[in-house]
């Protein structure tokens, strides 16, 4: 099964049982936000895809915003986790997939989060060579917790919005 043929099953599934695209929602940032996953996890895709079928379907904004605040607590959540495994592992991250086949994810992280620190966590969520590792890396790194979740909660609520409200909106407004 190709990636596209996941991302179309997902997307056919919140179709057919649209009660699906909150829960959904949450699951699929939540793994796209998560350090190993997220390599691999197509979830920026299925996110658009979602927002697609929401403004096709003509479902209102109280799906929507539902929908944009399961996403972002499905973000915050599995960058939380990613920081988590990063503080308790620290040193021995290196031994873990996908970083035992991969140390340079781990490398550019460190040099990604030494560079830009809190705001690194803040732009992680934005891009996807660096969202792999970020957490990780600020979990390795000690960054307080307090530091870590505020930007954690503050970035993951403007990358679910960016994603799904622009897809959401702009479709309506050319299916008008």
């Amino acid at each position: 099964m190709s990636v596209q043929d996941f991302v179309n099953a997902i997307v056919e599934f919140v179709k057919a049982n649209d009660d699906w695209a909150v829960p959904i929602a949450f699951a699929v940032a939540f793994l796209e936000s998560f350090c190993f996953l997220s390599i691999i996890w197509p979830g920026t895709a299925i996110l658009i895809g979602i927002s697609a079928l929401l403004a096709k379907s003509g479902v209102g904004l109280d799906v929507l915003w539902p929908a944009i605040v399961a996403a972002s607590i499905g973000g915050t959540v599995g960058y939380a986790v990613s920081y988590w495994i990063g503080r308790y592992y620290k040193d021995d991250i290196h031994k873990l997939w996908p970083f035992n086949r991969k140390p340079e994810l781990v490398e550019r992280g460190e040099a990604f989060f030494a560079k830009w620190g809190a705001l690194g966590v803040f732009f992680g969520h934005f891009f996807g060579p660096v969202r792999a590792v970020i957490p990780v890396v600020a979990g390795m790194y000690s960054m307080p917790q307090w530091q870590f979740q505020l930007v954690n909660v503050l970035s993951a609520a403007i990358w679910a919005a960016g994603i799904i409200a622009p897809t959401y909106f702009g479709l309506s407004y050319f299916l008008e």
